[in-house]
């Protein structure tokens, strides 16, 4: 799966309180909320916007592909990180397009490379 690195000069980091997360503050500015104590915002910290994230994600996982490989996950989850990116109504639905199509140009999937 393609990462992308997040740069660690100014980069802040909201997490929920879950110990996976523990050390990761050694590189960014790490802020928590805790779930468990019922707190879902600390100051500028909450994980809600992550949250939307993975419920469009699992969305349309089980609603419209009902699985994906691991070798094209990264391009499920391009295509999701698009559709939040791109998708709110203030814009005009032909802008929209237009900006999906500004995005194509010169990219081609043969059959090999998808299925190899």
């Amino acid at each position: 799966m393609r990462m992308l690195p997040l740069e660690a000069s100014g980069s802040q980091l909201c997490t929920d309180g879950h110990k996976g997360y523990v050390g990761l503050g050694r590189a960014y500015r790490h802020d928590t909320v805790n779930h468990s104590a019922k707190e879902f915002v600390n100051g500028m910290a909450h994980a809600n916007g992550m949250e939307s994230v993975w419920a469009v994600l699992k969305c349309g996982y089980n609603g419209i592909y009902h699985s994906w490989s691991r070798k094209h996950c990264w391009a499920y989850v391009d295509e999701f990180s698009f559709r939040l990116n791109e998708g709110y109504c203030q814009r005009d639905t032909q802008e929209r397009l237009n900006s999906l199509f500004s995005q194509m140009g010169g990219k081609t999937l043969t059959y090999r490379e998808l299925t190899g």
